[in-house]
């Protein structure tokens, strides 16, 4: 730091210090809303001239001057006592005049505590008639600046007074270390404010920039601590407060999108957490629902969740994406192909909010996440995956799923599949040994959960197909799974990029293929719709199957990242 400026010619004093102090720590500070509090604090004209003072005084030390005497103001006044004693002329009339002056007197004054060196302030002593009962008021000076205070209001229900509901960790009132959760307010700028109600204290506030001058009535409680919030958590809905009229302050809420990685940055009140985008410089906290206030507001909407499957099921069972396809003329027939450990329903009427994650990055010995894709019907699916395994059929790997149909000729059993009897598959069912399964023209067809680790075990990436409502039973620590969405493009895309396409059929019926009808489209749009909406939050990653060569382009590159950086995951998974 530079040296201090001893002397009233020295160019470069504390006041030229001070003045260039937030420029010299521009480089230091995170965030342009801290540069400007510094800006604005830095160039207080009444920290100017108490610096300017200290100048002086440090430099009349230097010095080290001899005052001619100690006590100017005793001194005036015996001499103006003296001088009303003698016959009054015009000259002494005057000096009697400027001696009662009070700028005179307090120069003097000033001058006697110069001489003497004594800086320090002298408290008046306290009243002996004090009440015990009095409220002690404090007058607290903030720079707001052009961001939010950082703390919300109520009125009290018992006294009707306005107190400080929360502070926002990270805010202007909470880096003061001035303002606390139960202090009373009394006036804002010198505008009472016991009979306002808090939207009128709050627009008050919001028309407040630069410094703000509060009365407040402290809070006898104590509080602890504040702790920097060390649980991150992944959102699992959308939401805007501005448009939420339960929130206590929109200004105070934080706005995220589904995915997003929050920190929480406080607990405190059970309906309104605060938290923080992670990774973002700007260490102010926002509002948003606490996990068990949203539940429960989403609860309410519950039945409305459970019905809308009902609405769209002949919809639903033909659209939906099987990993063994049927003619559409066999799905209306075999609507129950695949079954998996819970039904559809129940998994809608699970209510997503948030989820606890932690950072995780694999290590060289460990095995490799399990790939689960996901898509509707015709969405190109079947053809990336292909395209994966021909790139590197070493590194990458399917399940062989298991059936009860009799083997034919040109089939190699462990190859196309693994071919059991009825009463074994059946016995496996029971054993929960199926990830998912079905019965098509009297026989079965599954993918088992030994197939999986079976690729997994010859250190492979194993890419598993399968149906959403699935994706939440692999979800453990054993298979650590990374959800791809394949996307549908819009529906005029569609026309035009599967002009001369072909949909497969029946994988098992000789890989029927026809082209693709307009019923078609609309089918994989409306089945990829409800496939998001309800399965949403578990997907890791989407990519829009627009142009097929793009696509895989950009899954190849999500799988090499897989495999290299660090992703959030349910902290479940590394801490059970």
């Amino acid at each position: 730091m530079p040296a201090l400026a001893t002397g009233p010619g020295t160019d470069t004093g504390l006041c030229e210090l001070l003045a260039a102090l937030a420029a010299q720590l521009q480089p230091h500070v995170d965030s342009q809303e801290d540069l400007t509090f510094l800006w604005d604090m830095f160039g207080e004209k009444s920290l100017h001239s108490l610096v300017k003072i200290h100048e002086k005084l440090h430099y009349y030390e230097k010095q080290s001057p001899v005052p001619i005497l100690h006590g100017a103001a005793a001194l005036a006044g015996d001499l103006a006592e003296e001088l009303q004693s003698r016959p009054g002329s015009s000259e002494i009339r005057e000096l009697l005049k400027l001696l009662s002056k009070p700028n005179v007197k307090a120069l003097l004054s000033v001058h006697d505590t110069v001489a003497q060196k004594n800086y320090d302030p002298v408290l008046p002593p306290m009243p002996d008639d004090i009440d015990d009962e009095e409220d002690s008021v404090k007058i607290i000076r903030l720079v707001k600046n052009r961001e939010p205070l950082g703390a919300t209001i109520k009125k009290d229900e018992q006294s009707g007074a306005i107190v400080v509901a929360r502070i926002m960790r990270g805010g202007a009132a909470d880096r003061s270390g001035l303002i606390h959760v139960g202090d009373e307010l009394r006036e804002v700028n010198g505008i009472p404010v016991e009979d306002k109600r808090p939207e009128e204290v709050i627009q008050i506030l919001a028309q407040s920039e630069g410094a703000i001058t509060f009365k407040i009535i402290p809070s006898i409680k104590e509080e602890t601590p504040a702790k920097e919030g060390k649980m991150f958590i992944k959102a699992l809905f959308d939401y805007d407060p501005t448009e939420d009229k339960a929130i206590p302050c929109k200004e105070a809420g934080l706005a995220f999108r589904k995915g997003d990685i929050l920190q929480i940055m406080s607990q405190d009140d059970p309906t309104w957490w605060q938290a923080k985008h992670e990774g973002d410089a700007n260490p102010r906290a926002g509002l948003i629902p606490s996990k068990h206030f949203q539940e429960r507001r989403l609860a309410l909407r519950r039945a409305e969740i459970l019905v809308q499957p009902l609405k769209v099921s002949s919809r639903k069972s033909s659209g939906f994406r099987r990993s063994f396809r049927l003619s559409r003329k066999d799905k209306k027939t075999n609507k129950s192909m695949y079954e998996c450990k819970k039904s559809e329903q129940y998994d809608t009427a699970d209510v997503p909010t948030y989820e606890e994650v932690t950072p995780y990055r694999r290590q060289t010995h460990e095995k490799y996440r399990l790939v689960v894709l996901v898509g509707p019907v015709g969405v190109g699916l079947n053809e990336l995956k292909r395209k994966l395994l021909i790139s590197d059929t070493q590194h990458y790997g399917v399940t062989v799923p298991h059936t009860t149909r009799a083997r034919r000729s040109q089939e190699s059993d462990g190859v196309e599949y693994i071919f059991i009897s009825k009463h074994l598959f059946e016995t496996d069912v029971q054993n929960n040994k199926f990830i998912e399964y079905g019965e098509y023209k009297n026989n079965y067809y599954g993918t088992s959960i030994d197939s999986v680790r079976s690729v997994l075990a010859k250190n492979k990436v194993c890419l598993l197909d399968v149906q959403p409502h699935t994706v939440k039973h692999l979800r453990t620590l054993e298979f650590k799974p990374y959800v791809i969405f394949i996307k549908p493009p819009s529906i005029e895309r569609l026309r035009v990029t599967r002009k001369n396409a072909k949909i497969i059929s029946s994988r098992d019926d000789q890989a029927a293929a026809k082209p693709f009808t307009e019923e078609d489209f609309q089918e994989m749009i409306k089945s990829a719709q409800i496939m998001e909406s309800q399965y949403g939050h578990l997907f890791d990653k989407i990519i829009i199957n627009d142009d097929l060569t793009t696509a895989f382009n950009e899954l190849k590159t999500t799988f090499d990242k897989l495999e290299t950086d660090t992703h959030w995951v349910p902290v479940s998974w590394l801490h059970s």
